[in-house]
């Protein structure tokens, strides 16, 4: 799993020209003809699908593959092959931006065909954003310097699904079987997991840990929980995947990247921000062997955000992050008729709160926890830099709560010099959240008045559950779920907070009557669509006039 991608607030100082107009000033962003994906080559345990490149008259290839540690796919299986070729897909949409056409070998019905149209349309506005208005040390050439251009939409890519006769071969719908008491978390050695898993679990449920082995350097990250996880719980299971190099394939055809940007430190990735699917899609085909209907993935408050650069609406480049996110999954599952819902059940959580509950109430699993940009293997267990941004913001929210980094494998050096970088270098937080993790380290004496930066206050509203309407509703997850999540909750918080405008109010969440409310994804419309056969119209119509578009 990847970890949380930064959000950074474009200064005063990034200028960039405004322009309108009919010519098409991104049409240098076009670098590629067409990018083909499959046909998929399906295995009980594997799927290889070809990602074909054409430009300047010439074509390249590389495969992505994906492997599994027991039989998840039926090669003459319809539906199956129709999962596999969305899983394949998952890649290619983040290419919408760079190429006139993408064009889709295999099985895709008209729902897939409509999530893969919306998803690569909106990565592709997140990318202009994010990668080429706002700094972003990868860029070389005219590119770094793009104005500012708003479009009502900004795929440049025609998207094609070449078998004209898989609408006519598509598996006939059905509503699967799935249990709801069985919970798969997509798991890294984050911390946001590892709280799921040790929630869940707590409360009785079954849980099913399954990591996603991403080739490469990315993986040292989730080594030291998988081991742990795969010798002492039931259901663990690893997916590994390529798509890493698929990645690097493509950056390295990229003229506006340079190209030693394998060698460049930085804490963001150069161009890909449709990245959470690749994983998540991965995991799929465990969860329909395994029969399991809820799907849970550890994103925290400050995931869920909605702003404007100039006038471009965009999600922040967290999208695949958000609360919106999560909802447009779960249609999406419904629509398809694989009773799979999914959702976090830390989003009223700070990363200050994320961090005190999993080292105060689960300490056998926080002392797997690697949050590393640039983690190392020296011997058997995998160790953090202590140099990046995420290191020294791990080490002083384990500081501010009075709790050891060296439990998770920070040396004594380490520590010393992560808070010392606290004083000069910010972190990837909310606000908020970072100037209460600066005024608590003051509290304890670990940092002088005189060192803090300025404007740092106390945010009480951090230590507190947050019931946002948008961002962290009460009912954002299911029923059963909420009274025993919140009751372990509470016993680490400063109480309850609710937004009401601007303000946290003081709320008291088992009091309160939405505490019942029934869950969108598992109630009402999961029966009539069970007895009727049928997807109900308002989820047919209502899934892309909800998450993607602006209020």
């Amino acid at each position: 799993m990847p970890t949380k991608r930064i959000s950074r607030s474009p200064g005063s100082s990034n200028k960039r020209k405004y322009v309108t107009g009919r010519r098409d000033q991104l049409a240098e962003l076009v670098v590629f003809d067409t990018l083909e994906v499959g046909p998929v080559k399906l295995e009980p345990q594997r799927l290889i699908a070809p990602y074909r490149l054409h430009f300047h008259g010439k074509i390249e290839s590389i495969e992505l593959i994906y492997s599994y540690e027991e039989d998840v796919f039926d090669p003459t299986d319809d539906s199956a092959i129709n999962l596999a070729c969305m899983v394949a897909a998952q890649v290619a949409m983040n290419y919408g931006l760079f190429c006139r056409s993408l064009v889709f070998h295999g099985l895709f019905d008209n729902s897939d065909r409509r999530f893969i149209q919306a998803m690569t349309e909106n990565t592709a506005r997140e990318i202009y954003v994010k990668k080429f208005l706002e700094p972003n040390p990868f860029l070389q050439g005219k590119a770094s310097r793009l104005p500012v251009i708003k479009k009502p939409k900004y795929a440049h890519a025609n998207l094609k699904f070449a078998d004209n006769s898989s609408a006519s071969i598509s598996p006939k719908w059905q509503f699967r079987t799935t249990d709801k008491n069985r919970h798969c978390i997509l798991s890294s050695g984050g911390k946001d997991s590892l709280l799921s898993f040790g929630l869940l679990n707590e409360i009785g449920r079954e849980v099913h840990p399954i990591f996603v082995n991403e080739s490469g350097r990315h993986w040292f990250t989730a080594i030291n929980a998988y081991k742990y996880f795969k010798d002492n719980i039931p259901y663990t299971a690893r997916v590994w995947v390529n798509s890493d190099r698929v990645f690097n394939w493509m950056l390295r055809h990229m003229p506006f990247i340079r190209q030693d940007f394998a060698d460049l430190r930085a804490d963001e990735y150069p161009i890909r921000l449709w990245t959470v699917a690749v994983f998540l899609f991965a995991a799929l085909p465990l969860l329909h062997k395994r029969g399991i209907g809820r799907l849970t993935i550890g994103d925290e408050f400050d995931t869920t955000h909605r702003t404007a650069f100039k006038g471009i609406t965009h999600y922040d480049g967290l999208y695949d992050q958000s609360r919106y996110f999560d909802d447009a999954l779960s249609r999406y599952f419904l629509r398809k008729g694989w009773a799979i819902s999914q959702f976090s059940i830390v989003r009223q959580l700070s990363e200050l709160l994320i961090e005190k509950i999993v080292a105060r109430r689960y300490p056998h699993l926080q002392e797997h926890q690697v949050s590393c940009h640039a983690a190392h293997k020296p011997n058997d267990r995998v160790y953090p830099c202590g140099k990046c941004e995420k290191c020294r913001r791990i080490v002083g929210m384990l500081l501010a709560l009075a709790e050891n980094p060296a439990r998770c494998g920070y040396s004594t050096e380490q520590i010393k010099n992560c808070l010392k970088d606290l004083i000069t270098e910010k972190v990837h937080q909310e606000s908020a959240g970072a100037s209460q993790l600066l005024f608590m380290l003051s509290q304890k004496g670990l940092l002088k008045p005189g060192e803090l930066h300025k404007g740092v206050n106390e945010h009480p509203e951090i230590m507190k559950l947050r019931f946002d309407p948008e961002k962290s509703p009460i009912d954002g997850m299911p029923q059963d779920l909420r009274e025993p999540l919140y009751k372990i909750l509470l016993e680490y918080t400063d109480g309850a907070a609710r937004r009401v405008g601007r303000n946290w109010i003081g709320f008291a969440p088992l009091a309160d009557a939405t505490l019942n409310k029934p869950y969108p994804f598992e109630s009402g419309s999961v029966d009539e669509a069970k007895s009727s056969g049928k997807i109900p119209a308002h989820i047919k119509d209502g899934y892309l006039r909800g998450e993607l578009s602006w209020p």
